[in-house]
Parts: C-alpha cells; sequence; structure tokens
C-alpha cells in the first residue's frame, strides 16, 4: 500500500495560496487588461476566500505591487532558462529574444506599464523590476551578437534601439498579426546595425 503523501505545512499551503494569487493576476492582466482587472476576478480565478486574498494583500495596489515583481521574476527566469542552453547562432539568439519579449508575461508587463504613466505608486514598484529584466535582456543581446559587437561605441544604441523595437512589435501585434512584416523589420533592424554580419 502506498505510503500518504506527507501533508504540506502552514508555510508551504500560504506560500501556494500567494503563488495562485499572483498567478491569477497575470492571467486576468493578460485578459481583463489592467483596468479590469479586479480583486473580485483574481480571487475567483484563483480559487481563494476573500479572507486568503485580503491576508496577503491587504488592497489593490499591494497586489499589483507584487504582481509587478512577480512578472519581472517570470520573465527573467525565460531568459535565463534559454541563455543557458548553450551555444547558438545570431539568427537563434535574435529569435530567442523576440521569443522572450513577447507572449502573455511580457503583455502583463505592458499592462503595468501603460498603469504606471499616471500610477506614481506603481511607477516607483515597477522600475526597479524593470531594470533588473533590462539588463537582464542586455546581457542577452550581448551573448547573442558576442565580443564584437558588443565592444562597438554604438552598442549601446543597437541594444536599445533592438529592445524599443521588439516592445513596439509585441505592442501592435494586439491589432496586427503579420509575421512576415515583423520579420522583414527585423531584418532592416540587422541590415542598419549589423551589415553583412547578419542576413
Amino acid at each position: 500500500m502506498p505510503s500518504a503523501r506527507p501533508r504540506r505545512t502552514q508555510q508551504e499551503r500560504r506560500e501556494d495560496t500567494r503563488q495562485r494569487l499572483l498567478d491569477a493576476t497575470i492571467d486576468c492582466l493578460v485578459e481583463y487588461g489592467f483596468a479590469h482587472t479586479t480583486t473580485q476576478r483574481v480571487q475567483e480565478r484563483a480559487g481563494v476566500s476573500r479572507g486568503a486574498l485580503l491576508h496577503h494583500f491587504a488592497s489593490k495596489a499591494d497586489l499589483l505591487a507584487a504582481a509587478t515583481h512577480h512578472v519581472a521574476e517570470l520573465r527573467l527566469a525565460h531568459i535565463r532558462t534559454e541563455t543557458s542552453s548553450g551555444a547558438r547562432s545570431p539568427e537563434q539568439g535574435l529569435a530567442l529574444l523576440r521569443a522572450a519579449m513577447s507572449g502573455p508575461h511580457f503583455l502583463a508587463g505592458l499592462e503595468l506599464w501603460l498603469a504606471a504613466r499616471t500610477d506614481p505608486d506603481l511607477k516607483a514598484t515597477l522600475l526597479p523590476a524593470e531594470r533588473e529584466v533590462g539588463a537582464a535582456q542586455r546581457a542577452l543581446i550581448s551573448d547573442i551578437l558576442g565580443p564584437d559587437v558588443t565592444a562597438r561605441e554604438d552598442f549601446v544604441l543597437l541594444c536599445e534601439s533592438l529592445l524599443v523595437l521588439h516592445r513596439g512589435l509585441a505592442l501592435t501585434s494586439v491589432l496586427r498579426e503579420d509575421p512576415a512584416f515583423e520579420d522583414e523589420l527585423l531584418r532592416l533592424w540587422a541590415d542598419r546595425f549589423l551589415g553583412s554580419a547578419q542576413p
């Protein structure tokens, strides 16, 4: 007869509830947008009681502040997992960056960015988390393009232009789904900044 699973500790149960609330918040940001992400919706999506929600997050502001860091951690984990996969060509590396700067976690981050424009408290919470993500993205670009490109005087401009381009593509994909157009824009970027080194 198989042995019974050990009972989870109270701390493990608390952490599980908190994780479910944060995951539910991200799901709601992606599905409903910032304006329609309510604590009621998050609570229902997470499958927890009102009391459990309030135990972890006393207000929507507290919940969104924690979600901001959670989104950043998920994006960082994705980047680090992919970059640990070993050698890759520049083409593969740029495709990896494109994947890291799209999808639900990135869209949830965009919702928070837009809300932070008029919410000083959210902006103050968002900035440190985004700085950490940005540093990881720049390290990935450096790894992708190699030491010769990284040593160039215009490397900072190169990084920022590529990040801005990817953010713009992710944002406009809400209204336009045209992978061929996106591919062409990225080829133009590569021609401009990398010349013949990147087809």
